[in-house]
């Protein structure tokens, strides 16, 4: 396909990963937040766990839209998906955040391993974020001008 026919496809993109880092930020300060009145007992408002709740959504549907704009992007371009280090490490981040939403939905008193797993694969995220957001940044340097 044409270069200027997917310029608008990697506006999406940067403006989705500029916004997946930003919920990341927000839902490590929510969710330190959240683990901090619990561990010293005091009381927290009440929106505070319904807007981490939100904020991580938005980050799984974000996600989910970066993975479909680098798939089609590069099978427009390429023909073809694997021409970079971008992909494992997208699909990383894509695999992390389905399992972080999985393990936060089990968060309980009766399953305390749920919280203790979602905090290690959020940290893992973290990393994967890193390393999917430099190799993205070399992708793109190909498409610009």
């Amino acid at each position: 396909m044409d270069l200027p026919s997917f310029l608008w496809l990697w506006r999406i993109a940067a403006w989705s990963m500029g916004l997946t880092l930003t919920s990341y930020s927000v839902l490590l300060v929510t969710g330190g937040t959240l683990a901090f009145t619990r561990r010293k007992g005091i009381g927290r408002s009440s929106w505070l766990r319904p807007l981490h709740i939100l904020v991580g959504s938005g980050l799984v549907v974000l996600v989910l839209l970066l993975l479909a704009i680098g798939v089609i992007g590069t099978l427009g371009e390429y023909g073809h998906l694997g021409h970079s280090l971008h992909l494992p490490f997208g699909l990383m981040v894509v695999t992390l955040v389905l399992a972080s939403a999985w393990s936060a939905s089990r968060i309980s008193q009766e399953r305390p391993w749920a919280r203790k797993l979602h905090i290690g694969l959020n940290g893992g995220l973290g990393l994967a974020l890193v390393a999917a957001g430099l190799s993205g940044w070399v992708v793109v340097q190909k498409y610009l001008p």
